[in-house]
């Protein structure tokens, strides 16, 4: 299969009524080669909005890893100007369920944030008839789309909005939760996004877990040390899972070596994924995994070892705060945790993304599956906003594991 499989030149604007809007970008391509995109994709990010699961260094060992055993249909929309620089670029995946075919953005679960890159002078200038419109020659370039669905989306992003939240039908489920650093110092960032109370038990629960003796901070910075934290990280959440009666996401071969290969980078650029452990007489008792971009660090997951005598001091919590000051010094400006309610991600951070869904459809079969897409998600979003539903909705899909399991 070539490179490029499609591509749009621009077409004349409609002037004479004014009723179509003026497009800002000249031509749009559909590639399916990552690897040749690779220079041009990081020099883009270097100064598009781009979140950390839109970078190249992610995506590349996300589509090699999990995307190939998946067996993903992957395509990368590459919108351009008038003098042929990239515009926008789309990193997207082609899903067909239940007879509908449609386009989302590129990691699924594994990725907290979901948005395109854009040039921000390019995204500033779209609306959302003009959005609609790009969207709209993407689908036909790719051909045979039904919809697309693009979920957690933030609405704003580095201050400018994203066009594609424009086309919002809603607030997603969960919003995202956050803190910017104080540069240099990471007490002062803590004593600003905490509350005097959390502070004296987080203190507390520190001088508890002094007692089981020295402990370190360890990020992974040789194959070796990447292979003993996912180790341990893998085991933790397969634990945590197991006692949580839910299936483990992290548990395909795959998804070890995409934070394997992320972790470790092509030796061309810094590492999208860091790995980070709490060790404790060498056994990693708190795990961290969290994607860069930029000056932006986020949490993709964490785990503890619930087996550990320390679990009652919250090792997790001491290994993020930790992690919140390294990242002070280092530079970093902001710190999210993901998305997803939590206690502790609302104990450690006093700012939030918020997210929303987008469905736009491009057939008569698009505008059933959109409808049907935004009913599922809103019913998602009330249900987590209830405590009872939600706790009704827990043991209703526990029920209904055991009765397939006895099936089976």
């Amino acid at each position: 299969m070539p490179a490029a499989i499609a591509s749009t030149p621009a077409m004349p604007d409609t002037l004479a009524t004014g009723r179509v809007p003026s497009r800002p970008w000249a031509s749009i391509a559909i590639e399916t080669d990552i690897v040749a995109l690779a220079e041009r994709w990081r020099a883009f990010e270097a100064t598009a909005l781009a979140t950390p699961y839109q970078g190249y260094d992610w995506i590349r060992p996300f589509v090699e890893t999990v995307g190939a055993a998946d067996e993903m249909v992957l395509r990368y929309a590459l919108v351009k100007g008038a003098d042929g620089e990239l515009c926008a670029l789309l990193p997207l995946v082609i899903t067909k369920r239940s007879g509908f075919r449609f386009a989302e953005f590129i990691g699924g679960k594994h990725a907290n944030y979901h948005m395109g890159l854009y040039a921000p002078d390019f995204a500033a200038q779209l609306d959302a008839a003009q959005t609609t419109r790009m969207l709209t020659e993407i689908g036909a370039a790719i051909g045979g789309l039904d919809a697309f669905v693009f979920v957690n989306q933030p609405v704003i992003w580095q201050g400018v909005g994203n066009p594609a939240a424009l086309l919002a039908a809603g607030p997603s489920p969960s919003r995202a939760y956050k803190l910017a650093l104080i540069a240099g110092d990471g007490d002062a960032t803590l004593k600003r996004s905490m509350s005097s109370h959390a502070r004296k038990k987080l203190k507390n629960k520190h001088s508890r877990f002094n007692d089981f003796g020295p402990s370190v901070l360890t990020r992974a910075a040789t194959p070796a040390e990447a292979a003993r934290i996912i180790d341990a990280f893998l085991a933790q959440k397969a634990e945590r899972f197991r006692a949580m009666g839910v299936p483990d996401p992290f548990a395909e071969p795959a998804v070890r070596a995409f934070l394997e290969r992320g972790a470790m980078g092509d030796g061309s650029a810094r590492p999208a994924i860091e790995l980070y452990a709490l060790d404790l007489d060498g056994q990693a008792v708190a795990t961290y995994v969290g994607a860069t971009q930029g000056k932006r660090f986020s949490g993709m997951a964490t785990s503890f070892d619930m087996a550990s005598e320390t679990v009652k001091t919250s090792p997790g919590e001491l290994l993020l705060a930790e992690l919140i000051r390294l990242k002070a010094r280092e530079g970093v400006a902001v710190f999210d945790l993901g998305v997803g309610e939590a206690r502790y991600k609302t104990t450690f951070c006093d700012d939030h993304d918020d997210l929303v869904d987008s469905f736009l459809p491009l057939t008569l079969k698009g505008r059933v599956f959109a409808r049907i897409a935004r009913t599922k998600r809103e019913l998602k979003r009330r249900i987590k906003r209830s405590p009872t539903a939600l706790k009704f909705a827990h043991r209703a899909s526990g029920w209904l594991r055991g009765k397939r399991s006895e099936d089976e």
